[in-house]
């Protein structure tokens, strides 16, 4: 019988035409076992502010042509994940900027349930100054922020700030992400556009430990600073920088914001809706940099993470 024919007395040649290639093209289950990867999604509602119940049964993960296994679906604010959060600041800010706004961080801060870990540090030459370790005793951590030193000491790039925070970070089952304000400006890269290899790299080091990273754009000092051309760069790196980890990118225009606290009020009930998820991630030829895709049929969901996964071949 030819396929038409099979179709045809199957009740379906109406769905599909035998001749359309997307017959070959449907997302199809993975061979063999894949690796064991881990990353945080953010569930988000497409409309309105209530945000759907999306259970493990409704993650799809799509790598490639094919469907990657679901594992594991854990709030991460559940006592047997746990998160850990880094409040990373950028010290070159002007402690006039900085603050009018440290009772906005020391209430977020003190605001997140005990499975939240908090941890602040100061980007400061190139590196990152670690004043408290993620710790659930938020009022110790609340108590770790300064003001900002302000000079051009603070001013190498804050992505080699991020990375340097990102390979000292011990590994740990619980989910990890970093909340960054800076104003985003790479005072070491002399180039334009958003090929800064420096930002990619920050990328990558995210993205390879499952990170999420956040940004809160607040104005940097000198010429830079209301330099409306190097603003809209910096905030466009911190847009990248969150779009491709899975976190969020707050900014108002060329201007300071008045408060985080709206800014902090949004990330606390992000966190408040974010799973641990784990899938099976089919390698490459050689270890590297997969892509994925998650979806969903709840109606009215979005699920937020990261565009890639670093998976090894293991040999």
């Amino acid at each position: 019988m030819k396929l038409h024919q099979l179709l045809r007395a199957l009740g379906v040649i109406a769905l599909i035409s035998p001749f359309s290639p997307s017959l070959l093209a449907f997302p199809q289950e993975p061979a063999f076992p894949g690796v064991p990867t881990k990353v945080v999604v953010s569930v988000e509602p497409r409309h309105g502010k209530e945000v759907p119940t999306v259970r493990a049964e409704d993650v799809v993960v799509t790598q490639g042509k094919q469907h990657d296994k679901v594992l594991a679906w854990q709030p991460v604010e559940a006592p047997e994940v746990g998160v850990q959060v880094f409040v990373l600041i950028d010290d070159s800010l002007s402690s006039t900027e900085t603050g009018t706004k440290l009772n906005d961080i020391r209430e977020f801060i003190n605001a997140q349930p005990a499975t939240v870990l908090v941890g602040v540090g100061y980007m400061r030459n190139g590196t990152a100054m670690i004043t408290q370790n993620p710790t659930n005793d938020h009022a110790r951590a609340a108590k770790a922020l300064r003001l900002t030193i302000g000079d051009g000491g603070g001013s190498a790039s804050p992505y080699f700030a991020l990375q340097d925070l990102l390979k000292r970070w011990p590994q740990t089952n619980s989910a990890r992400e970093v909340v960054m304000i800076t104003d985003g400006i790479d005072r070491f890269w002399d180039g334009v556009g958003l090929d800064d290899p420096y930002l990619n790299s920050a990328i990558e080091e995210a993205q390879r430990g499952g990170v999420v990273v956040s940004a809160l754009y607040a104005r940097g000092g000198g010429h830079f600073g209301h330099s409306p051309f190097r603003i809209n760069w910096g905030q466009n790196f911190l847009s990248e920088l969150a779009d491709a980890t899975g976190g969020e990118a707050y900014y108002l225009g060329n201007d300071a914001p008045p408060s985080f606290r709206p800014y902090f009020t949004d990330l606390t009930e992000r966190i408040s809706h974010q799973f641990l998820l784990t899938f099976e991630a089919q390698p490459g030829k050689k270890s590297g940099f997969e892509r994925i895709k998650l979806s969903t049929e709840v109606p009215n969901a979005e699920l937020v993470t990261q565009r890639q996964v670093y998976v090894p071949t293991g040999s």
